[in-house]
């Protein structure tokens, strides 16, 4: 038995033992954790030595190692090199991702606005010619003129690339195209006819990919299927029936020359505007088959001695950008219905597009040249939101690239308006004042026009005078980056918004159709423009499948009725004493709007309103390349005035929201304007909506803002 009175043996000195027993488990673990690391560490080196001691074996010296050290140097580059190929080939992945068959598996005919026929879209492909039943003549006349390697290179032609290069170097010019067949369809299925370096990668991806996915005969197939042949037909068989009446079975060696002959340049070699062209562009393809080998000269002389008639047309007007936007939307409509032979009723005037394809034209042929600007585009809508002309380039026959949807660009201080919006829906006015003087805004220090400042000035001098430091002291200071990005939203740029301190003065890049879309809220009351370019689809058993005044959401307020009377009271005063002067509409209809021009004079826009019609007008170039100081008051605001003069013909002119019918007197104006010419006339406009205004009114203020004197140019200088 335990002793109680023996403390060796008692509870005391089993709790001894307890923590003597935990200390000797601890040194146990930390006892292994040393030989473990120890035996990992010596086991490594050991590793470490057997492999140095197994590679020993391939060292290799003198011009061995040379090759060797190439070789690993090549597989590291190539390495690299895959990864960056595979970068470069995501927008081609991207491309391929949508059902590109199906594109064209609409027949649509488009109307006008009045109902008469416009054009035609879409390619029913069941129906189209299959490639073996295709006359041989014009295989062999596409195949010589076009891609004479079609049938021995995987997409890209290095040694017709290489070709291509010597002779444009050797003739100083660009005379010969590098680009295979393969090439030429992955662009008119894909991508546009911008010329930059990303869309020519993109395309030499398209291209190899659709070699690895078609068969010669169905690139061939689909080639003569979807390119533009003028005249406003695509494909092959349409522009056979349409030169020459018949099927393009039926076509003949001196007809199938004539027609590979328009791939090149449709517009320029279509034979209904330009035959003498036509025929000696056939010749020239009748010259490529006997050089190629596919036929004898023997073969050819019969079609050199009697050339290719053509059934007697008159040219045709055919607004074919806006046909291409238009089939868009109709693919973009076509899931609430199932039929694909439509007849699509869209928005355009066509007297209004030949206007506009006139002014654009006109102001290139007087004044391009001089400014080194050779592509314009406008978008004009009517206050409501039907597009009623859109210009997307100088000629749709030499390039199909939509400059008025798909190119984007900087608008310079024609974005301003957006910051301006906000500033008066925070509650400022046009007679705030501010201070124009330096700003800096990170590492970011923008500057007026020549560096000059006009210190504590009006809003409303700030934007008719352009002036750069004021928008940016007002998102730095006041309103933030957020809200604008949010407002140039709301009004209707559909182009993502950069998140950037620069964008108050217009740095991130937008399309003709967005300033449009967006300018067109302020003569709407506030409202969203809705801007479209269909009112109906039917089938032709003439069912409505889509109404646009039943399918789609009343507009919403996206600008208080007060914030947008001041913001039509600034910029009514942009094209008279501001730097739109240019832009003024005859007969006194009173016009609004703003100026942009870029950095390095690369792009020049005006956008402009009346209470009729929204108008946005941009001219540059497709490289980038800077204008000769081109500004938005100049070339393009001369533009805007020539098409918006013509669109005003014979209408009954509407109000811009806000403009005062109350004018002050002759006398008044002159004291006003005498006594701070700085501002110019800063009551002229008051904010006030009108929901009638009379013509005569409109006219004389239009008159009087004219006359009345400019903001002095020694005080404020303007960023234009």
């Amino acid at each position: 038995m335990q002793d109680p009175d023996n403390p060796e043996n008692g509870p005391e000195k089993e709790a001894d033992k307890r923590p003597a027993k935990s200390r000797h488990i601890l040194l146990r673990i930390d006892s292994w954790i040393d030989s473990t690391v120890w035996n990992a560490g010596f086991r490594a080196a050991e590793i470490w030595e057997d492999t140095t001691i197994f590679f020993r074996r391939f060292r290799v010296r003198g011009w061995k190692r040379m090759v060797f050290e190439l070789a690993g140097e090549g597989l590291t580059l190539g390495a690299a090199g895959m990864v960056l190929m595979l970068a470069l080939a995501q927008p081609a992945f991207e491309a391929t991702k949508e059902d590109w068959r199906n594109r064209g598996d609409f027949a649509v005919t488009f109307l006008d606005r009045y109902g008469n026929v416009i054009g035609h879209r879409g390619v029913i492909h069941q129906n189209s010619v299959p490639i073996d039943e295709l006359p041989d003549s014009l295989i062999k006349s596409v195949i010589a003129t076009e891609d004479r390697r079609f049938f021995d290179h995987f997409g890209i032609d290095a040694i017709g690339l290489f070709r291509a290069m010597v002779t444009n170097a050797q003739a100083g010019e660009v005379v010969q195209g590098g680009s295979t067949l393969t090439q030429q369809l992955a662009k008119n299925l894909f991508l546009s006819n911008e010329r930059s370096i990303d869309r020519k990668i993109t395309e030499a991806f398209l291209a190899l990919w659709l070699e690895a996915n078609l068969s010669k005969k169905e690139i061939l197939s689909t080639y003569l299927d979807r390119a533009y042949m003028g005249g406003g037909t695509f494909g092959a068989a349409a522009a056979a029936q349409f030169y020459f009446g018949k099927n393009i079975t039926d076509v003949n060696l001196a007809e199938s020359a004539m027609l590979a002959g328009l791939f090149k340049a449709p517009a320029k070699y279509a034979p209904h505007v330009n035959l003498p062209a036509a025929r000696a562009r056939a010749n020239e393809v009748l010259t490529n088959l006997v050089q190629s080998g596919l036929m004898t000269e023997g073969q050819v002389i019969a079609a050199r001695r009697n050339p290719a008639t053509v059934v007697d047309r008159d040219e045709v007007e055919s607004p074919d950008f806006f046909l291409d936007w238009a089939f868009d939307e109709v693919q973009r409509l076509s899931p609430r219905f199932h039929q694909h032979a439509l007849i699509v009723r869209t928005t355009i005037d066509m007297g209004i597009q030949q206007a506009a394809e006139d002014s654009i034209e006109t102001s290139l042929r007087e004044y391009g040249e001089a400014y080194h600007a050779k592509q314009g585009a406008m978008v004009m809508i009517e206050n409501g939101g039907a597009v009623r002309a859109m210009v997307g380039g100088r000629d749709y026959g030499e390039s199909q690239f939509n400059r008025a949807t798909k190119a984007l660009r900087q608008p310079g201080s024609s974005f301003k308006v957006y910051t301006y919006s906000v500033a008066m829906e925070s509650g400022m006015t046009p007679q705030t004042t501010i201070v124009d003087a330096p700003i800096s805004w990170g590492n970011w220090s923008p500057h007026n026009y020549a560096n000059r400042y006009a210190g504590r000035i009006t809003l409303e001098t700030a934007i008719a005078q352009s002036i750069n430091t004021v928008p940016v002291r007002l998102a730095k200071e006041k309103l933030g980056i957020q809200p604008i990005r949010a407002m140039a939203k709301n009004l209707g740029v559909e182009t993502p918004i950069r998140d950037d301190v620069t964008i108050p003065i217009g740095t991130s890049e937008v399309t003709v159709l967005d300033q449009a879309t967006a300018y067109a809220t302020f003569p709407a009351g506030g409202y969203q423009s809705r801007r479209h370019g269909i009112t109906q689809i039917l089938d032709y058993g003439g069912d409505v499948l889509y109404d646009f005044d039943h399918d789609e959401p009343a507009p919403k307020r996206v600008l208080s009725e007060q914030a947008d009377a001041y913001m039509n009271q600034m910029l009514s005063r942009v094209p008279y004493v501001g730097t739109a002067r240019k832009a003024a509409l005859d007969n006194g209809i009173v016009t609004a709007g703003k100026t942009g021009t870029t950095q390095a004079y690369r792009d020049a826009w005006f956008v402009g309103f009346t209470g009729n019609y929204t108008c946005a007008v941009w001219f540059g170039n497709d490289d980038y390349t800077s204008t000769n100081n081109m500004t938005g008051g100049s070339l393009p605001a001369m533009t805007f005035k020539r098409a918006m003069d013509y669109a005003h013909q014979g209408v009954t002119l509407r109000a811009i929201p806000g403009i005062e019918n109350a004018l002050p007197s002759e006398k008044d104006l002159a004291k006003t304007a005498a006594a701070k010419p700085q501002d110019g006339l800063p009551q002229l406009i008051r904010p006030r909506m009108l929901s009638v205004q009379s013509t005569d009114l409109l006219k004389n203020l239009g008159e009087k803002l004219k006359s009345a004197a400019p903001l002095a140019p020694q005080k404020v200088a303007s960023a234009e």
